[in-house]
């Protein structure tokens, strides 16, 4: 009786179709997009992806048949460089003067997100100049922010950092965060690393489902669950398959920008420390209140007596964060 993630897998295989191009680097990392790496992998050989871009060293297949790109930079203390596909990131000259020689290496160079990246006045110190001679170059790598200032901002910071890069030594840019349409205005040669819009581009051919597990009725002012707390009104009491193991309720702090969005929080939060919470689960066309902070491995929902309850077996549906979901099974429909 799982939290099950359905693909419909004609029209999300067309939206990886319509969407991948040779410019385009697949990205396999964390859970999958809720999908799985190893699907992730084997979808982008499908597509004709000689090159593939993961996360962390951990993630990078035990025998790679196509390139693979390490996102997170190489430091000394990585033990796992295994590989002649391997094309190791480097953000710091200190580790491009340490990493073994020969080693496949793209530099990264610190752009306006301010995470990892060798500075701009840095590209032309004379021991990254000497250091690029000793590895196999791959390239600059260039990640951008997501929402500040819109695409357009990351474009025009693109085009001049692959300009004051390329000026140092000519090579690939691989960028995140722009349009696939926009590579052109960056420059010539130009990758995308892409993973939500290429994977989760098309939600509609992703739908999740939980197993109702349990129904029960309750009278007004009834204690129920952990904490027994009194539920508002008369109704039922739904057990669902879904809990913080799978990732329901489990939150990111909030990226609220404009003043709507922190009011919505705002307002939330309040909701919150009066102990109401609304679920990720919909019943009758309405995601429905947590009767409860929901358990490791399911989640009580409070029904009101105006809803007619599900029966036990049936599937409701669930809207979740697919990078923070784990799913029970995974069925291609």
């Amino acid at each position: 009786m799982p939290l099950t993630l359905h693909i419909d897998q004609a029209r999300w295989r067309e939206h990886l179709r319509s969407t991948w191009n040779e410019s385009i680097v697949p990205v396999a990392k964390g859970n999958g997009y809720g999908v799985g790496n190893a699907r992730l992998l084997a979808e982008s050989a499908a597509l004709g992806a000689r090159t593939v871009a993961v996360g962390t060293y951990e993630e990078v297949p035990s025998d790679p048949q196509t390139e693979v790109v390490v996102l997170t930079p190489w430091r000394p203390f990585v033990r796992n460089q295994v590989g002649p596909n391997v094309i190791h990131t480097v953000s710091r000259l200190a580790d491009l003067v340490s990493i073994p020689a020969r080693s496949r290496v793209v530099v990264e160079v610190q752009t306006s997100m301010r995470r990892h990246g060798i500075g701009a006045r840095e590209l032309r110190h004379s021991m990254l100049m000497s250091s690029l001679d000793r590895v196999r170059f791959e390239g600059w790598s260039l990640h951008f922010p997501m929402g500040a200032g819109g695409y357009a901002a990351n474009i025009r910071e693109a085009a001049e950092l692959g300009r004051q890069a390329n000026a140092v030594r000519k090579g690939p840019l691989w960028v995140s965060h722009v349009p696939a349409t926009k590579l052109g205005d960056i420059g010539e040669n130009v990758r995308l690393r892409m993973g939500t819009g290429l994977w989760l581009g098309d939600r509609g051919a992703l739908t999740v489902r939980a197993t109702v597990l349990d129904v029960h009725s309750v009278r007004r002012g009834e204690r129920v669950g952990y904490r027994q707390r009194r539920v508002a009104g008369d109704g039922h009491i739904l057990v669902v398959s879904g809990g913080t193991a799978h990732g329901v309720g489990m939150e990111a702090p909030t990226a609220a920008a404009t003043v709507r969005q922190r009011t919505i929080a705002l307002a939330k939060g309040g909701l919150d420390a009066a102990g109401m919470a609304l679920s990720p689960f919909t019943i009758d066309g309405k995601q429905r209140w947590f009767a409860e902070p929901p358990h490791m491995q399911a989640s009580m929902l409070y029904l009101p007596s105006s809803v007619t309850p599900p029966h036990i077996g049936d599937e409701v549906g669930v809207d979740v964060r697919f990078t923070t979901t784990l799913f029970d099974q995974i069925v291609l429909d």
